[in-house]
């Protein structure tokens, strides 16, 4: 098992948030990008934040996983995210990435795949 299954949601979300806002997004589209992963509402987001669910059981209980999750490509952290064959670390990598092009400077349209 992955070391990041076991770590707390409310110690990585604020890491990914943080990452945005360095290059000028904000936390509300951080949120966008990870309702639309999960299938969580904003108000669900919020609450699972500041509880002691673990990241793997954040994925886990999505809601609503968005079909147009393997539409997401590309590497984050050196590794394809296409390519890793664990369905929830693919998940995972895939919040990572979407963060990442938000971070670039890409519209928000175009990371969430509209």
């Amino acid at each position: 098992m992955e070391k990041v299954f076991f770590m707390e949601l409310r110690k990585v979300y604020p890491l990914l948030v943080a990452k945005a806002e360095r290059k000028g997004r904000s936390r509300a589209e951080v949120d966008e990008a990870a309702c639309w992963l999960t299938g969580y509402s904003r108000e669900e987001l919020s609450t699972l934040v500041e509880s002691d669910i673990s990241y793997g059981d954040f994925f886990r209980g999505a809601p609503a996983p968005n079909p147009n999750r393997d539409k997401v490509t590309g590497s984050i952290c050196g590794v394809k995210v296409e390519a890793i064959q664990d369905p929830l670390l693919r998940d995972i990598r895939i919040l990572d990435k979407l963060v990442d092009e938000l971070a670039k400077g890409k519209p928000l349209e175009k990371v969430l795949r509209k």
